[in-house]
């Protein structure tokens, strides 16, 4: 079993700036991937961006590119996603998840094994 803590969430004003984290314990060492998903209310939950455990490689929806930034810190077993120049449309929940077996890529729900509880990100205009 694999546990996720996300933090960091909040309201901010457009163009603002916000920091979540994510805090993985339990059977860590079996990390594909990390990704970050987000789900507003009336929508599905949607892709945002995914960093390979190992390697550290990164991959970012569309929405994401050029604003928003995912790391991780290994020792501490915690993904980050800085977000930049947020806009009123990135209003949702957002997910942390981790990946226990290999995929060519992480952008699906149905890739992830385990989810955290989320955390509420509310950009005002």
């Amino acid at each position: 079993q694999v546990q996720l803590v996300e933090s960091g969430g909040g309201l901010v004003q457009a163009g603002g700036s916000l920091r979540l984290s994510c805090a993985a314990s339990g059977r860590t060492f079996s990390t594909y991937s990390m990704g970050w998903f987000r789900q507003a209310p009336g929508k599905e939950r949607e892709f945002v961006a995914a960093i390979r455990w190992s390697a550290g490689s990164t991959d970012y929806a569309d929405s994401a590119k050029g604003r928003f930034t995912i790391s991780r810190d290994n020792a501490k077993n915690t993904v980050y996603l800085q977000m930049n120049s947020l806009a009123p449309e990135d209003t949702a929940v957002y997910y942390c998840a981790s990946a226990h077996y290999y995929r060519g890529a992480y952008r699906s729900t149905r890739d992830y094994n385990y989810w955290g509880q989320g955390t509420q990100v509310t950009v005002s205009s």
